[in-house]
Formats: structure tokens, sequence, C-alpha cells
């Protein structure tokens, strides 16, 4: 029998896919991690008895971790989408291991995953490198099983992770024309608190989502071109001036120019304009680093042609 054929033989796991939905896999990602099981051991003492007892608590299941770029499937963007707009959109799924011949080896069925957090990549005008959003879903149960040994079925669009690197995308905000020279954006993530209900004698515990927290955005320009924001800033900081919310994006595109995704941000004010460290042996342009609070956040997925 070739070696291939055993079942049970070791397999490296450079494969894998995640269905949502009873659907074939929904896109390609560079990683996934967590979805483990484990549970609190719980400890009893009787008395003046020398003795102790344990057993094992309710299960815990760990949070899923996805790295995701520009080559999933729309239905999930579209998840993504409804996270940013405070819907709690519950899915269940799989998440498939293959061995090299593309065959499914092992699976983890998951029930009622929500999304918990997203992490947007650093953004840098002199980076070249692939982009990678980070998902993190929060699951109330996961149940795990051998493979069908069926070949897993990949959708189209490998080559659309390709088209994002962290150098390319544009930075807007209302009413400053120079953060069109933003040349670096910190990482942010948005995040909700999943809350955990127990009920009675259930061994699963019930999860609900809390309101979004949207997180601060910080973003570097050229000291030259940061006056206005300076301006501004000591007009509302010092100053006690309300001038009005600020509105603005964040777009993402590939080396065409073509939109792979955008983020908008409203109700947003500066908090903070920090030069940088003035030194006389640097060579290198002084930069700005300015950080605003956001109100809202809405995520928008741009569908691009195969490639």
């Amino acid at each position: 029998m070739p070696a291939s054929a055993d079942p049970n033989r070791s397999y490296a796991a450079a494969h894998f896919a995640l269905e949502l939905d009873g659907k074939d896999s929904v896109g390609l990602f560079r990683s996934i991690e967590g979805g483990g099981v484990r549970a609190d051991v719980m400890t009893y003492q009787m008395g003046p008895n020398y003795d102790r007892w344990r057993q094992l608590g309710k299960p815990k299941f760990e949070d899923i971790k996805l790295q995701v770029g520009m080559a999933m499937s729309e239905p999930f963007y579209a998840w993504i989408s409804n996270f940013f707009s405070g819907k709690a959109d519950r899915k269940t799924g799989a998440i498939v291991a293959a061995d090299f011949y593309y065959k499914e080896r092992a699976r983890r069925d998951f029930s009622e995953a929500m999304i918990k957090e997203l992490t947007f990549p650093k953004l840098d005008a002199t980076d070249k490198n692939p982009a990678y959003m980070t998902v993190a879903l929060s699951v109330e149960d996961i149940v795990f099983s051998k493979g069908t040994g069926k070949k897993i079925v990949m959708p189209l669009g490998f080559n659309k992770q390709k088209l994002w690197t962290a150098a390319n995308f544009n930075f807007r905000l209302d009413g400053f024309e120079c953060c069109r020279r933003v040349s670096k954006i910190d990482s942010f993530t948005v995040k909700q608190t999943i809350i955990e209900h127990n009920v009675g004698g259930m061994r699963g515990t019930t999860k609900t989502p809390s309101p979004i927290d949207f997180p601060n955005i910080a973003f570097y320009l050229p000291e030259a071109d940061a006056h206005p924001l300076h301006d501004h800033a000591m007009k509302r900081i010092k100053g006690g001036e309300v001038p009005g919310r600020l509105h603005g994006s964040l777009e993402t595109y590939d080396h065409d120019h073509r939109t792979l995704c955008t983020l908008q941000f409203f109700g947003a004010d500066i908090v903070s304009v920090t030069p940088d460290r003035s030194d006389s042996a640097s060579e290198e342009i002084k930069m700005s680093k300015v950080e605003i609070y956001t109100e809202k956040m809405e995520f928008t997925y741009h569908q691009i042609a195969d490639v």
C-alpha cells in the first residue's frame, strides 16, 4: 500500500481550509491557531481530612485566530462588515487540515462562532511585504473528528493575497489635505468583550456579545505638513473649542490602484500631536505622530476580478 494511502500516517498540515455554514472552503489564509478544549480543575477537601479530591469543571473552548489577507471569499468579508456594524452574526463551520495531496485528514467543527477581535496590520509606505489582518473568533462548542479523506476544494483567487502589501494605502481626514502625505499607520484592534452566561446544570456556556470598542488610530506624517493638525489640536485641547467632529477613511489598494477594502471612521477628533525626537546625528525626515479617537467604523470589501 502506498504511504500516501495510509490514513494513519503522519502529515504536515501545510494545507488547511476554513468552512462556514456548511459550504466548502471560504478562502485562503496564512495561518490558523487556537480552537482547543480545556477545563479548570476543581479541588475539594473535607474538613480535617488530609486528602483532596479533584474533578474537571466545565469545558472551555479557546478562541480561533486567523491570519487573513485578500484571498478570502466575499461571505467572509461580509461577516467582518457585520461585525463593524454591531450585528451579532453567528456562524457554524469547521477547520480542516489536509495532507500534501489536499486530502482531508482532520477537522474541528465549531458552532455559534462570533468575531471577537479584528487587528488591522501596521501600514508603512516603505514596507513591500504582504499585509494580513488577524481575526479572533469566539465559539461555544468544538467537536474533534477524523478527516473524511476527500479532497478539499479551494476557491479561486489564490494570487489575490499578492495584491495587498503594507505600502499600498491611502489615508484621508476631512478638512486636512496634509494627510495625503501620511507615510505610516500603527496597527490597531477593533474588539468586543464576549460575555459568558452559565445556566444551571448545563455544562456548556452561552456567549453573548457586548458593544464594540473602536480604538484610537495613530498615523505619521512629515512635521513640515503637520501644522494644520497642530493648530486644530491646540484649539481643541488647550483652547476648549468645539470645531466639530472629523470623519475620514483608510483605503487599501493593489499595484494597479484597484481598491481592495475601505475602512471609514466617523466622529473622530485629535487626541495628541507628538513631534519626533530631535537628533543632530539623524538624517531622516522629521516626522510627527498624530493620534485620533473614533466613535464608529465601517468596513467595506471591494470585489475585484480573479487574477
